[in-house]
C-alpha cells in the first residue's frame, strides 16, 4: 500500500513537470530524497520509462485528431498539412536522436548529479526571463504551426539536444529555442508537445530493450498505476499550460526554476556538509 502511494506521488510529479518547462529531473531528484521506492534498480528504471510513456500518451490522446493525417473529417489539404507537420517533427527529432544515441550513457554517468541539475535549472530560468523581456514588443514571425520552416524546426531540434543535460527540461529547452527564433508562445508549446512523441517513445523503447520486462504481478500493477496517474495529470498540465500562455508569458516559470535551483543547491550542499 505504501509503495502504491509513492508511485502515485511520483506519477503526479512526472505528469506536471514533464510538460511545464520546469524540469522533471530536478523535481524527481528532490522528491526521491524523501520518497524511496523499495524496489529493484531494474524496476525503478522501468518505472521511469512507463511514467514517461503515460505522459506522452496524454499528448497523443489530446491532439489525436490534429495529428492524424488519415482522419475522414479532414479535407485533402488538411491531411497534407498534417503530413507536413509530421515531417517537420521528424526532422526536428534528428539532432537529439543522433546525439542521444551517441552520448546517453556518458551523460548519465557524468551529468546526473544535483550540481548540474541545479545550475541548468537556474541558467534556463534566467534564459526564459531574458528571452521574454526581449520579445515583449516583438511580433512573432510564426503564429501558426504551418508557418514553421524547415530551418526553424532544425534550430528547435538542436535546442532539444541541450535537454539531454539533466535539469534543463526538454520542454524548457525547446520552448526557449522556439521563442528565440520568433514563434508565438502557443506555437512553441504545441510544437514542443509533438516533438516529444518520437523522442520519448524512442528513448523508452531503448530503455525497454536495455532492461527487459521481468516483473511480478504486483510490480506490474505498480507500473500500471504510475503510468495511468502520469497520463491523467499530464492531460491537466497540458490544458493548463495552453490556457495560461494565452494571457501570460513564460517568465513565471523562469523565476520558479531559479528558486528551485537554489533550493536544490542549498539542500544537497548542506546535506553533504552535515554528513
Amino acid at each position: 500500500m505504501i509503495e502504491a502511494l509513492k508511485v502515485i506521488v511520483l506519477g503526479i510529479v512526472e505528469g506536471i513537470t514533464e510538460w511545464l518547462p520546469i524540469s522533471s529531473t530536478g523535481h524527481l531528484i528532490l522528491v526521491e530524497e524523501f520518497i524511496h521506492l523499495k524496489m529493484s534498480d531494474a524496476f525503478i528504471e522501468m518505472f521511469n520509462v512507463v511514467i514517461q510513456l503515460g505522459a506522452i500518451m496524454a499528448v497523443v490522446v489530446l491532439y489525436f485528431h490534429k495529428l492524424n493525417p488519415f482522419s475522414p473529417r479532414k479535407t485533402e489539404k488538411q491531411k497534407m498539412l498534417t503530413i507536413q507537420l509530421w515531417v517537420k517533427v521528424l526532422i526536428a527529432s534528428i539532432p537529439a536522436a543522433v546525439i542521444g544515441l551517441a552520448f546517453d550513457d556518458l551523460i548519465d554517468q557524468h551529468f546526473m548529479n544535483y550540481v548540474v541539475v541545479a545550475i541548468m535549472l537556474i541558467v534556463y530560468g534566467v534564459a526564459f526571463i531574458i528571452v521574454e523581456n526581449r520579445n515583449h514588443k516583438v511580433e512573432p514571425t510564426a503564429r501558426r504551426l504551418t508557418e514553421l520552416t524547415i530551418p526553424m524546426v532544425l534550430i528547435i531540434g538542436c535546442f532539444q539536444v541541450l535537454a539531454l543535460i539533466p535539469g534543463t527540461s526538454r520542454s524548457g529547452a525547446t520552448i526557449v529555442g522556439a521563442l528565440l527564433i520568433g514563434t508565438a508562445r502557443s506555437v512553441a508549446a504545441e510544437f514542443t508537445f509533438y516533438l516529444a512523441i518520437p523522442v520519448m517513445f524512442g528513448a523508452s523503447f531503448l530503455k525497454i530493450l536495455k532492461f527487459g520486462i521481468h516483473f511480478t504481478f504486483a510490480e506490474f500493477f505498480l507500473l500500471l498505476i504510475g503510468c495511468v496517474v502520469s497520463f491523467g495529470v499530464s492531460i491537466l498540465a497540458i490544458k493548463f499550460l495552453m490556457g495560461y500562455i494565452k494571457k501570460h508569458d513564460f517568465k513565471v516559470f523562469g523565476y520558479y526554476r531559479i528558486v528551485l535551483g537554489i533550493i536544490v543547491l542549498l539542500y544537497f550542499g548542506i546535506s553533504m556538509l552535515l554528513s
